[in-house]
């Protein structure tokens, strides 16, 4: 059987043994592990580069000190500002929400002349949360005054965080709308109100109300879809029976 001769490459060969230095600083055998450190020569030729390179930027760095300084500041003063706006806020709307809830709702919207009302609230104090929920509570006292372009512009500046709240908001625009005679408006709102936060106390009673918008604007289909999701999704609403009379009225409009 012949050997097949074997090369520095083959698997399995011996490898020449390098000659070991006894030295460790010799080349090749030492890498230092902070050669900054060890070597005073190129500490020094970095440490010339930095203060080059700060003398050659100087202005730069110390522009981008100030513009960091400046918005730090600023956001704080900013936060005070707007805290202190609040507050302002807060206080002028105290007697503008007593109105409200006394149903003078005139007084509530225009002030008594001591106090201001809901409308300068909100137009004074945008960006504060006594003038975001002034746009709340104006958009409701428009919408019983009759003025229904002026309730859905408040409630269309009106967003909270409170689920059920801002399911009210986009119900109110719903009905803001369809005073208007804008059903399809009117409906896609109700249709928000419904899908917010889902639930078996609300959601039945905006649906319904979005079918009637939607037959209003003679889109049967639609009707029929609300008036479907209350009988399957929410059978022991009240309003399931009104859903199942009227969804037989909107499959005889629709031709069904």
């Amino acid at each position: 059987m012949s050997k097949i001769p074997q090369t520095g490459k083959t698997p399995g060969a011996r490898q020449p043994q390098q000659p070991v230095s006894a030295d460790p600083l010799a080349t090749g055998t030492y890498a230092p592990e902070h050669p900054l450190l060890e070597d005073p020569d190129a500490l020094a030729i970095r440490l010339a580069e930095s203060e080059d390179f700060l003398r050659r930027n100087k202005n730069v760095l110390l522009g981008l000190l100030a513009v960091v300084v400046l918005a730090v500041v600023g956001a704080f003063v900013f936060y005070m500002w707007r805290s202190s706006q609040d507050g302002k806020a807060q206080a002028a709307m105290f007697q503008a929400v007593h109105y409200w809830e006394a149903d003078s709702l005139k007084k509530a919207m225009k002030g008594d002349g001591q106090y201001v009302g809901l409308e300068s609230v909100a137009n004074e104090y945008s960006g504060t949360k006594a003038g975001n929920l002034a746009n709340f509570y104006a958009g409701v006292a428009a919408l019983k005054e009759g003025q229904y372009k002026a309730a859905a512009d408040y409630l269309e500046d009106f967003s909270s965080d409170d689920l059920l709240v801002q399911a009210r908001a986009y119900a109110l625009l719903g009905d803001a709308n369809l005073e208007q005679n804008k059903y399809k408006e009117a409906a896609d709102f109700y249709n928000k109100a419904a899908n917010y936060n889902a639930n078996e106390q609300f959601s039945p009673g905006y649906l319904l109300k979005e079918a009637t918008a939607r037959e209003l604007a003679k889109d049967y289909a639609g009707a029929l879809k609300a008036y479907d999701r209350i009988v399957t999704e929410y059978p022991a609403s009240f309003e399931v029976n009104e859903a199942r009379q009227y969804k037989a009225r909107a499959e005889a409009l629709s031709g069904k």
